[in-house]
């Protein structure tokens, strides 16, 4: 097996900024792995601030982006995580999560966390074909 870490415009150099020691995408197998990615504006590489369905949609576009540079699209996708720091959020998060899977989408599962040491209430991660 060999793996291979995949440089991702923005969001790579801003992992390495802040000292957030892991890859944010890696490739083995045949598959490609998204790590926990919260919702960062990919021009500015800020975080979204925003409601639940704000920081849905940036977060999966964030993702998105991850995938792209892995030559993957959301099509290749066969596992996603969501993590939101309240279950409350689970109604929302589907709202604005359906609009980019709207057919076949992939297996999932919804985690409730207690929060991270950054301001924002989710991080998506995905699991590729590719």
């Amino acid at each position: 097996m060999k793996k291979e870490i995949i440089e991702v415009p923005v969001l790579s150099a801003m992992m390495r900024e802040i000292g957030v020691p892991c890859s944010s995408v890696t490739r083995a197998n045949g598959f490609v792995f998204v790590s926990g990615t919260p919702p960062i504006d990919m021009q500015t590489g800020k975080i979204v601030r925003g409601d639940i369905e704000t920081q849905t949609e940036a977060a999966l576009n964030t993702v998105r982006h991850c995938l792209a540079a892995a030559g993957c699209t959301f099509d290749d996708v066969v596992m996603v995580r969501v993590y939101a720091s309240n279950a409350g959020f689970y109604n929302a998060i589907n709202r604005v999560y359906a609009k980019h899977f709207p057919d076949n989408p992939p297996s999932r599962t919804f985690v409730p966390v207690a929060g991270w040491p950054m301001e924002f209430d989710i991080e998506i991660e995905v699991t590729a074909v590719g």
